[in-house]
């Protein structure tokens, strides 16, 4: 009877090992992002489905929503408000030569726009 209940045993630890990683991973993922909110112009993004704005402190995030038809919006001075993402370090140490050839910077982070105001229907 030693054999299986060792087995048991493992078979238990692991499990625990396996969920505590699991929530850790969690909570980490969850404290990644916050609330933000950047009022500038809306541009069409460089991947499909996504969009831009340079704020007025002249950083620049990439924006994706499933609750708001930013599309509807290009070449508007709009605020939109969102979960940000901060660029993370690997990333962006990656893309900074590349960021740095476009217009309005290096990237900050990804928003996930949850509400949008349109101040103008044009960029000044």
């Amino acid at each position: 009877m030693k054999g299986p209940s060792r087995v048991l045993i493992l078979a238990a630890v692991s499990l625990a090992v396996a969920l505590s990683g699991t929530t850790v991973g969690f909570a980490q993922t969850k404290t990644a992002s916050a609330k933000k909110t950047v009022t500038g112009c809306l541009q069409k993004g460089d991947e499909v489905n996504e969009f831009s704005i340079t704020g007025e402190d002249g950083k620049r995030y990439d924006l994706r929503s499933s609750a708001v038809d930013l599309s509807k919006h290009l070449g508007h001075k709009v605020t939109v408000a969102g979960t940000f993402k901060a660029e993370s370090y690997e990333k962006e140490k990656g893309e900074k030569a590349e960021n740095e050839k476009k217009e309005g910077g290096s990237e900050a982070g990804d928003i996930r726009v949850t509400s949008l105001k349109m101040i103008s229907d044009k960029c000044q």
